[in-house]
């Protein structure tokens, strides 16, 4: 039996169109859905084992990716979002009434990713956003209860879909990272 990764990558990882303008996120509600507009494809999408992040049930691991910050606006029914945990590096916006996570935002100007906002690109309505590239905090998913001894064949699945493991993020997001503390230390 094949790890369960995420239903969005589960039967493979889809292409992204290479000319994704942008969408419409939506929540999981039934009606009065809480509706984000984002300009533009997204960036540095991946499999995210971390237990911060907003997972469909069933799901080991969530989709996530960022997009500039200014690209982000609330359509409707903004009033029915809420921070789900303030003290967070990364301030998730959630709806009340599903649970869905519809953006974080980093308010911390001296962090590395300020600017850009994290969102779930499984919510849009429309299709051919970018495409997964690699899984990170891969082995956060034991906090999530999956047992350690499965961890061998979570890997070897991420690895078969596509989808390089990390405990960590990618190399180059571990860069960027390092480059801005490096610019900072030296500022």
């Amino acid at each position: 039996m094949n790890a369960m990764i995420h239903p969005a990558v589960d039967n493979g990882v889809k292409k992204g169109s290479g000319t994704f303008a942008g969408g419409t996120l939506v929540c999981k509600c039934k009606d009065h859905q809480v509706k984000v507009g984002i300009k533009g494809d997204v960036a540095h999408n991946h499999a995210c084992g971390c237990t911060k992040c907003w997972k469909p049930q069933g799901a080991n691991f969530s989709i996530v990716a960022v997009v500039p910050r200014q690209n982000v606006t609330v359509l409707e029914n903004g009033d029915k979002l809420q921070i789900v945990d303030s003290s967070a590096v990364i301030q998730r916006y959630a709806c009340k009434a599903c649970g869905t996570h519809m953006y974080g935002r980093i308010e911390n100007t001296g962090h590395p990713f300020y600017g850009l906002d994290f969102i779930h690109p499984e919510l849009f309505q429309e299709g051919g956003w970018a495409a997964p590239g690699f899984a990170a905090f891969v082995s956060s998913i034991i906090e999530s209860g999956v047992k350690p001894d499965q961890m061998d064949g979570v890997r070897a699945r991420l690895k078969e879909i596509g989808l390089e493991p990390y405990d960590c993020l990618s190399p180059p997001l571990m860069d960027a990272i390092a480059t801005h503390v490096a610019k900072s230390k030296a500022a």
